[in-house]
């Protein structure tokens, strides 16, 4: 089993979203629809600023299942490829 967190640009939220339940049937996910922060390349503050914001979701996936949550993030990123979205994976334990 791994934890996957996408931490991406609010913009694209429901496109991840909707291409991860029709693609990885059955997930279940957690999402925090406002995160504030800083990037590689810019800031995502909510301020008149840095206007643009964040969202994670987190999910935890079968190992038969993340490669299909792989290819849905390339998919997603190539559709937006100026939008920041990143995906994180971490093995983890089910007690």
């Amino acid at each position: 089993m791994y934890r996957v967190e996408i931490i991406s640009n609010k913009s694209v939220e429901e496109d991840i979203t909707e291409a991860l339940e029709e693609f990885v049937p059955g997930i279940c996910y957690t999402s925090i629809p406002l995160a504030y922060g800083r990037g590689k390349d810019d800031y995502k503050l909510g301020t008149t600023t840095w206007p643009e914001t964040n969202f994670v979701l987190v999910s935890y996936v079968e190992d038969k299942d993340l490669n299909t949550v792989r290819s849905v993030l390339a998919g997603v990123k190539n559709k937006f490829s100026s939008e920041g979205i990143k995906l994180f994976v971490v093995k983890a334990e089910d007690f």
